[in-house]
């Protein structure tokens, strides 16, 4: 059996989940780095036309710009930290730190962007204050917009060359890849864009109508739509925590590659997750060719493990012997991954 590869190959690579994390890495660490400058820029220049102008919305988008500022900086380190090699402490690598990190994030953007602008549209319509100087605002929102768009292109870009490889569209890849970065970048930029758009019309309608209910309603609707993302984020990154099963399609795949191999006669047991971004841990119970003494059986397993370990995409595999008598599963209908 040929070691599972994260490349045209069925195992492993139907989809970017499995991608080879030494070329995912740099790229997804690129997509943080653009998203944190763009929103440190668009930060600083919400924050000044904020305080020249006092609409409630160019409030909320000042802080939903720091709450990205600061997630990307958490984003950072968590694409940094889970690359680190497995140690003898952390035999199976620091590839979880990824989701630790993001979850600071998602928490980070409920709580800041979020609690911020929703708190500050209720009180712009309990106490409402007159805006003006309302050109800058929309200047600020137009480079926004640009700088934002930028961001998310590059996200986009990154989710689209993934999905085609994984044969998915890309809204379906951004929820279901195990990097959390790329899915925190792509979810926060685009709720960015819209954000953006409802900050506009609420400053607009302000000018229009001389009410700021306008701006304080955008205000609280901007809170409402980080709320939404950052709940997002908070359940993917506690899925893959707690552990979740690869793609039933995948299994099937893998399932088949064991059985491909020529010492493998059959496979009784299948259990693969997801240890970080890019990286699975798989454990079988297989039975094998032939009639072997122990230590040959031994060493046949290990030559097995050894094989599918060389995959950059495999942080830990166990193979055992299996129970006398257990059913042999079936790569074309496989058992529940959740189960077997």
């Amino acid at each position: 059996m040929s070691p599972l590869r994260p490349d045209r190959s069925t195992a492993v690579a139907s989809a970017s989940e499995t991608e080879d994390t030494e070329d995912a890495a740099p790229e997804s660490m690129l997509t943080v780095l653009i998203a944190l400058g763009a929103n440190l820029l668009i930060a600083i220049a919400k924050t000044v036309a904020a305080l020249l102008t006092g609409a409630a919305s160019m409030v909320a988008e000042a802080a939903h710009s720091w709450a990205d500022a600061g997630n990307e900086v958490f984003l950072y380190i968590a694409a940094r930290r889970s690359v680190k090699p497995a140690d003898p402490t952390h035999p199976v690598g620091y590839g979880r730190e990824a989701y630790v990190w993001s979850l600071f994030a998602a928490f980070g953007l409920f709580a800041v962007g979020a609690g911020v602008s929703i708190m500050h549209g209720i009180q712009e319509l309990i106490d409402p204050e007159p805006a003006e100087r309302f050109e800058i605002s929309y200047i600020v929102l137009a480079v926004a917009f640009v700088l934002e768009g930028i961001s998310f292109l590059q996200a986009l870009r990154q989710s689209r060359r993934q999905a085609a490889e994984s044969h998915r569209d890309v809204l379906d890849h951004v929820m279901r890849t195990s990097d959390p970065t790329l899915r925190a970048v792509f979810f926060e930029d685009a709720a960015a864009l819209i954000g953006l758009v409802i900050a506009f019309l609420g400053i607009l309608l302000h000018q229009v109508t001389g009410s700021s209910v306008p701006d304080a309603i955008g205000s609280i609707l901007v809170g409402v739509l980080l709320g939404i993302v950052a709940i997002v984020l908070i359940r993917q990154n506690r899925r893959f925590l707690v552990g979740v099963s690869i793609d039933p399609v995948l299994r099937a795949a893998v399932l088949q590659r064991l059985l491909d191999h020529p010492s493998v006669a059959q496979v009784t047991y299948l259990h693969i997750e997801y240890s970080g971004p890019g990286k699975v841990m798989i454990v079988a119970a297989v039975d094998l060719m032939g009639d072997f003494a122990e230590h040959e059986v031994a060493a046949t397993l290990n030559a097995v493990e050894d094989e599918i370990g060389a995959s950059k995409n495999v942080a830990w595999v166990v193979l055992t012997l299996s129970r006398p008598g257990a059913p042999a599963l079936d790569p074309a209908h496989p058992a529940d991954p959740l189960v077997g």
